[in-house]
């Protein structure tokens, strides 16, 4: 398993590098630029927008421009200032030091920027990935074992539309239902025990803004997370059911099965110890991009409830052109990719001894 992983992560070096290539073509390809939205104005002088780019470093050929990313600029010079001529080395790192460069819109470094979101998007994104495992998992059991009856229809049924339903739908008539509708209709139904039309719940954001010491422990929030927490985890839940199903029904088949009920081994016993653990193999395809792919957030979900995450960061990076920002995302969101394809693997051999690699 040792030498596997080792191995695998020696073949995921070219595959970052030509991720790290394709995103920088693509950034540059972009219309528009950081220079037309940091210096826009009918005042602004050629020889200004000229100036904004050279500080930016973004009026150099594109390969110049994905050598200082990638490598850094301490070992060249180049026009700082925009006058033509050539100052001092520069002072960025690059990516492969772990220094992403300075915001253009914020002016502080993007590393601070993501460490400061990276724990709303975990928090947000780990209590969604656990609602959707524990109760997507048993329910695609249970809707194998009693396939043809109303629960198996059922929730088929809901699969389907909450796989149909776009997130941002399903979180704006969430926030309406409890924002709105829902305090006006038990306000009228019974004045007395419901006074108030305020909102049920949290309309947005991860805890008060009113605070000043930042955010309480998680346990005194819960109320905030109720409504991203459902709109992420519905999706979660709906995938891992289904193939949970399609998965067990392949298992029942099975002659370990048989054999199984023929011991006089109990109903649970025969689901969950023999069938399920199996029946999980094909969920280790995807659950090992999951986990880590939570680092680039839900760009949607955070951006409808105001959460303060890499996904709603992100959206804001590609608005606001602030191409550090976005590359840093990206690469990020490529390296939890390369290292959850390599964790499905594993998670192949954990859940199935048989499994072994060479």
């Amino acid at each position: 398993m040792v030498k596997y992983t080792l191995r695998r992560l020696i073949q995921a070096i070219p595959t970052f590098f030509g991720i790290t290539i394709l995103s920088y073509l693509l950034m540059t390809a972009a219309p528009g630029g950081p220079v037309g939205a940091l210096a826009f104005g009918p005042k602004v002088t050629p020889q200004q927008r000229e100036r904004v780019a050279a500080q930016l470093g973004v009026n150099d050929p594109w390969p110049l421009q994905y050598a200082r990313w990638l490598i850094g600029d301490d070992w060249m010079r180049f026009d700082k200032d925009g006058d033509g001529v050539a100052n001092e080395p520069g002072d960025r790192l690059g990516i492969l030091r772990g220094d992403f460069g300075r915001s253009f819109l914020q002016r502080r470094p993007v590393w601070d920027l993501i460490v400061e979101r990276i724990p709303a998007t975990l928090e947000l994104g780990l209590a969604s990935l656990i609602i959707g495992l524990v109760l997507g998992i048993p329910v695609g059991v249970l809707a194998a074992v009693r396939k043809g009856g109303w629960f198996d229809t059922s929730t088929r049924i809901l699969a389907v539309v909450f796989n149909a339903v776009p997130v941002f739908w399903l979180g704006l008539i969430l926030i309406l239902l409890f924002g709105s509708i829902l305090p006006n209709w038990l306000n009228q139904l019974n004045p007395t025990v419901f006074p108030s039309t305020s909102p049920i719940l949290p309309m947005g954001g991860r805890c008060p803004t009113d605070l000043l010491s930042g955010c309480p422990p998680l346990h005194e929030r819960l109320n905030y997370m109720i409504l991203p927490t459902f709109v992420l985890a519905t999706g979660f839940i709906a995938v891992y059911s289904r193939f949970m199903r399609a998965s067990m029904l392949d298992v029942f088949s099975q002659d370990y099965m048989r054999t199984a009920r023929s011991k006089g081994l109990s109903t649970g016993q025969v689901w969950f110890k023999h069938g399920a653990r199996n029946a999980l193999i094909p969920i280790a395809t995807f659950l090992g991009p999951t986990i880590t792919g939570l680092l680039s957030g839900a760009a949607i979900t955070e951006t409808i409830f105001s959460w303060p995450g890499l996904g709603r960061m992100a959206v804001g990076s590609v608005v606001g052109l602030d191409y550090p920002v976005v590359m840093a995302v990206v690469i990020l969101s490529a390296v939890a990719t390369i290292f959850g394809f390599i964790l499905s693997d594993i998670l192949y051999a954990l859940i199935d001894p048989r499994i072994r690699f060479g």
